[in-house]
Formats: C-alpha cells, structure tokens, sequence
C-alpha cells in the first residue's frame, strides 16, 4: 500500500443506543469520545442508531407493508410461489 493515502484501521467501540449493546471490531472510523472496554484498555466508541440487535430484519419483527395490494396483483399477473 502507498504510504499516507490510506485511513488508520484500528479497534473501535459501536454501540447502539437504541438495545445498549456494545461490540468491539476493527474500522476506519474516528470519534472523539472513548470508552473504558471489558479487557480494561480504552478505546474510542462510535454510537448507532441501529444494529444487529436491534434491527427488525434480525430480531424477526419485520412487517411487509403492502400498499394498494402490489402482491396480489403479482400473484395474478405471475402465479402464486409453490412451496418448497
């Protein structure tokens, strides 16, 4: 890699808000606020609004909004999907 083009790729705390959950990874970003980690060294945290915890997708409450019955006018025109 050419020197000096290239971010600093360290350990960075992310923690979501919105569940309180907190995980340690390696990343590209920067923040200005630390927090003190389980294994006692100090390490800059970035907050998100959402993640893995918290997201719909993952925790199994996602909801398919169909608006103005999109899906059954597909099942129409194409056919329903056969089960597996």
């Amino acid at each position: 890699m050419r020197k000096g083009i290239h971010p600093d790729y360290g350990p960075v705390v992310f923690r979501d808000r919105a569940a309180g959950h907190a995980f340690l990874t390696r990343s590209t970003m920067t923040s200005d606020k630390t927090v003190e980690w389980e294994d006692g060294n100090t390490y800059p945290v970035v907050d998100v609004e959402i993640s893995n915890v918290s997201h719909p997708f993952y925790t199994g409450t996602a909801r398919v909004l169909d608006t103005a019955g999109r899906v059954e006018r597909f099942e129409r025109r194409f056919g329903k999907r056969g089960g597996a």
